[in-house]
């Protein structure tokens, strides 16, 4: 980092970064930068970079040789700019210091206000403002904080309350009042008093009162926090990756706690949890920003600020406020503000964290008044939110017959729309623990960032404090959990297991059921439905015009099919499921796993049959090719296996026919990709005796002749045994019967339905391009034979997964026999790893600790994009080598993972394919990916310097331009982007 830029000013008319710069400012320090060049009223301060916190564990936290110097410069810029000095004994400069990675995480690391005082300082502060009881407030605050953060003295587990709210808490109840901005400064006094006996009990030091100390420690806190358990498992689930680190937010401290003319809040421009274009938000009067989201005390809606006289201006600039950032910055905002003796003051802005409703909500209404560009819909998306839209609700006549019960114990704030159901667990392990034998809601008198792994692991999330921008409520609007928060009914005693609400008591491990859309909590398990989106796409019972929810999904969906270059395909085995993902979008199926078709009914015991003769009627063939003048002889030698064998697949050809005219009826002229049989042949066969008994005396076959061949078809590893292309190589007349299948059925459906099929054959776990070539032989030969029968012709197309090392290699010489190739990613993970996915689990959690760092991911759920990603490029180049117009997919489960999804796009795949409730996640993660190479590929736009606007921002002609135009899509952007050939 030498010679690097460490720290960069903030404020009015000392701005040195901009909004652009998120990186390596953090979204928080890029987003000041880019308020105050924009001419909000931003306290003034400065941003240690990302850079810094990469060095800081790079080098065994150590700093950068010069940050030391930096930080005082920086500081001695915000004195100037203050006229205000740290530590100063006439005019003291108080900080606060937060965290801000690139992307936001609610909760998860560390802040630390009022940075500065001591007991000489808090003096100076009393003098100046005139006001005691602020000071001293001011001065326990940061005491507790600064203890908790940086001198870890805070509580032993989640059972425990945190020893200073003890103190707080016991203090409020001698004197008689019910809240902290109740207290004295007497009492005040008293606090801090109990406080630093408390520190200097615990860490055996006394409180550090030198300021630089104090600023020294809190920033290495923050950095420090990067690495803590919560930030570790939030960046796990969010994917965060460890290496962007974060920065670091210095700012002056302005006062919400000064009086009744003062407070503190944090408001939505328009509603997370719905979308609805509303100014949603909450603040408390003479309190401070981490009373708000701490939800210690519950707040009051943003709109009754317009009914306190002494805020009453406040809430007018606010809503100006709110209209504005819209306007400069494309999407709905979710800031922090603080009125200091009657003047506001903006401390953040970011894209506010919403549900998938109100994602597409806000999409919907945003770009149709071209407040948002379609490019930015798409780009803030978060692809797996999208599966919240699928969600269940609650049963109406359930949900009613509960009420009619009586079982309503309160309502609470609704911070999460949906409904959950499941047991009650008061704590964080427990919620974790117990989730793994069904769904679990988790209640707490307030939830903190200590308590994410339940929140990770509850259905439902309820909270009998803070309000709708409290912890609990913002997480569980980014993970898509239902919630219900500040419900001050609820009393919880952690100590008896017991939840007591207007005369009902639960006890922990109860069932409970939350409404997160109307915000009611109702004791006992009620039946849920399924969602809106549900009913109209798959169910069919609701019409798609009189679903609003519907109209704003379509819309985004449009938006992405716009973008995005990849196929979205499904991966079905069934006529239901190809009409589902149809339903979702999906433009054909990239997997149908026929082997899936055989275990309905008593199709299994034609397959049992045909295996238990597979072997005897092998010798035959063997023997007739050796000897084929005993061609007579042999067929009375073996004639039991061969009527059992080809009786089998007899009974199979007409039930495989059936089963995919029911697929291409429901993909109509989509193409379908059928790959033969795969799994090893033992699955197939019973494993009971009792099984086996049953299976002897419907074949008339004795049982000791079955339990033979159950033993003899074990295979020391399946995986890699006799499946797949090997099956049709040794016996070539099952995939013959699943060729006539096919083909009989795709001239059925194309002379019934008038629509041609698309029939896409997929040879499995080929290895070699002989062993193609012999399958493919087979296909064309029977294929003919059927359409000349027939006198149709059907367009159809041979390929194989590549799911081997060997194939990927070999992929130049395979591609002169495949017309296509499908990447089957959950072998090839496998066979390149030499890991058994089924088998994995007992270490890759170990090789995913931060401490370990072997791998960053699970490689079974995302790609291994450097090992797996380097053998499918290598496919790739060899196969277009060969034939320029293959066709490319992927059909394994990766096909559904965002991150995947992009590394494909990258690739330049034709397609991938998913599960097809997936479908929607891929669509979105497909289109994201466009538009990222899109904006890219754009020429950079110099950003203009901003002037500080010296008065309200609401003033509109006081603001200068905006640094990034706000257009409509562009004219390349609204022509549909290059489709792929389906």
């Amino acid at each position: 980092m030498a010679g690097a830029k460490n720290v960069y000013l903030f404020g009015k008319g000392i701005t040195e970064g901009n909004g652009s710069q998120k990186n390596l400012l953090g979204g928080k320090g890029a987003n000041l930068a880019e308020m105050a060049r924009r001419g909000f009223n931003v306290p003034p301060g400065f941003t240690i970079t990302t850079e810094v916190c990469s060095y800081y564990y790079a080098h065994k936290r150590e700093y950068p040789p010069t940050l030391n110097t930096d930080i005082k410069k920086a500081v001695a810029a915000l004195e100037k700019a203050t006229g205000k000095k740290l530590g100063g004994s006439k005019n003291p400069l108080l900080l606060a210091v937060r965290s801000g990675a690139r992307e936001s995480m609610p909760g998860m690391m560390d802040t630390i206000l009022n940075l500065g005082l001591n007991d000489t300082t808090v003096e100076v502060l009393k003098a100046k403002s005139g006001n005691g009881r602020f000071a001293y407030d001011s001065y326990r605050r940061f005491i507790q904080m600064y203890s908790g953060v940086v001198l870890g003295v805070e509580r032993a587990n989640e059972h425990e309350h945190d020893p200073f709210e003890v103190i707080l808490s016991e203090t409020r109840k001698d004197r008689g009042v019910e809240h902290d901005n109740q207290l004295t400064e007497e009492d005040l006094r008293e606090v801090i008093a109990g406080f630093k006996k408390l520190v200097l009990k615990k860490t055996k030091k006394e409180f550090p009162t030198d300021p630089y100390e104090q600023l020294s420690g809190a920033v290495g806190a923050v950095f420090a926090s990067w690495m803590n358990e919560r930030a570790i498992l939030y960046r796990k689930k969010y994917k965060i990756p460890e290496e962007w680190g974060t920065a670091v937010n210095v700012q002056s401290m302005v006062f919400g706690n000064m009086g009744d003319n003062s407070g503190t809040g944090v408001a939505f421009t328009r509603n997370p949890a719905t979308g609805g274009n509303e100014f949603y938000g909450e603040f408390l009067v003479n309190a401070q920003g981490e009373d708000v989201v701490a939800g210690i005390r519950t707040p009051l809606k943003i709109s009754m600020m317009a009914d306190i006289p002494a805020l009453k201006h406040c809430y007018k600039e606010l809503c100006g406020v709110r209209k504005q950032l819209e306007k400069e910055f494309g999407d709905m905002q979710d800031f922090e503000f603080t009125i200091e003796d009657g003047k506001l003051f903006m401390l953040q802005t970011r894209n506010g964290k919403r549900t998938a409703q109100a994602y597409v909500k806000i999409a919907y209404d945003m770009v149709k008044s071209k407040l948002m560009t379609p490019e930015h819909v798409i780009a803030s998306a978060d692809p797996e939110a999208i599966e919240q839209l699928l969600a269940p609700v609650f049963n109406k006549d359930a949900y009613q017959k509960s009420l009619k019960a009586g079982n309503l114990l309160t309502k609470g704030l609704p911070a999460g729309p949906g409904a959950a159901t499941g047991t009650v667990a008061f704590s964080a392990e427990k919620a974790e623990r117990w989730s793994s034998h069904g769904p679990v809601v988790l209640a707490r008198v307030e939830t903190s960032p200590e308590d994410l792994r339940g929140m990770l692991a509850a259905t439902g999330i309820l909270t009998a404090r803070g309000g709708v921008s409290s912890h609990a409520a913002v997480v569980a609007r980014q993970m898509g959990k239902v919630c219900v928060a500040g419900a001050a009914d609820i009393e919880i005693d952690y100590a008896a297991g017991i939840l007591t609400c207007n005369g009902h008591t639960l006890k922990e491990g109860d069932f409970i059921s939350i409404n997160g859309s109307t915000g009611e909590i109702l004791a006992g398990k009620i039946e849920t439905a399924p969602s809106e989106l549900i009913q109209v796409l798959v169910n069919k019972t609701l019409s798609p015009k009189k679903s609003e929810l519907f109209r704003y999904y379509d819309f985004v969906m449009q938006l992405a099919d716009k973008y995005r270059k990849l196929g979205i395909r499904t991966n079905a085995d069934q006529p239901s499921q190809a009409a589902n993902a149809v339903a979702f979008g999906a433009e054909g199926i990239g997997l149908c796993r026929t082997e899936h078709m055989f275990f309905e009914g008593h199709r299994i015991d034609y397959v049992r049959e045909m295996i238990i003769f597979a072997a005897e009627y092998a010798e035959y063939k063997d023997k007739l090719a050796a000897r084929p003048e005993d061609a007579a002889l042999l067929a009375n030698e073996y004639h039991i296996a061969i009527a059992h064998f080809n009786d089998a697949l007899e009974h199979l050809l007409p039930i495989q026919q059936k089963d995919f005219e029911g697929i291409f009826e429901a993909m109509g002229e989509r193409p379908t990709t059928i790959r033969y049989l795969d799994p090893p042949l033992h699955e197939f066969l019973p494993q009971s005796n009792d099984q086996i008994d049953l299976l002897s005396r419907r074949l008339n076959v004795p049982f000791e002749r079955i339990t033979t061949i159950v033993a003899g078809l074990h295979e020391s590893n399946p995986m890699l045994g006799h499946r797949g292309c090997r099956l049709g190589i040794v016996y070539p007349e099952i995939s013959e019967m699943q060729t006539r299948a096919i083909f009989r059925a795709a001239i059925k459906v194309a002379k019934k339905k008038k629509k041609m099929p698309k029939p896409e054959i997929m040879i499995p776990l080929v290895g070699f391009d002989r062993e193609l070539q012999l399958q493919a032989e087979v296909i064309h030969r029977v294929a003919a034979e059927e359409m000349k029968a027939a006198g149709k012709k059907i367009p159809y197309k041979v390929g194989t997964m590549i799911e081997v090392p060997r194939a990927a290699l070999t992929a130049d010489a395979i591609a002169k026999h495949a017309e296509f190739f499908s990447f089957g990613t959950n072998d090839l993970t496998q066979t390149t790893l030499g890991m058994s996915r089924d088998d994995s689990g007992h270490f890759l959690p170990y090789y995913e600790r931060s401490e370990i760092n072997i791998i960053k991911v699970n490689p079974f759920a995302s790609l291994d994009q450097v090992g797996v990603g380097k053998l499918m490029k290598l496919a790739i180049d060899g196969g277009q080598e060969t034939r320029p117009d293959i066709k490319l997919g992927i059909c394994g489960e990766h096909g559904g993972d965002p991150a995947s999804i992009d590394f494909c796009h990258r690739l330049g795949l034709s397609y991938v394919s998913c599960s097809p409730f997936r479908i929607p996640v891929a669509r979105i993660a497909a289109a994201k990916s466009a538009v990222k190479e899109l904006l890219e590929a754009a020429p950079a736009k110099k950003t203009a310097a901003k002037k500080p606007v010296a008065k309200k921002v609401i003033v509109k002609k006081a603001v200068a331009k905006k640094a990034a135009p706000k257009k409509p899509v562009s004219k390349t952007a609204k022509k549909p982007v290059r489709k792929v050939k389906k």
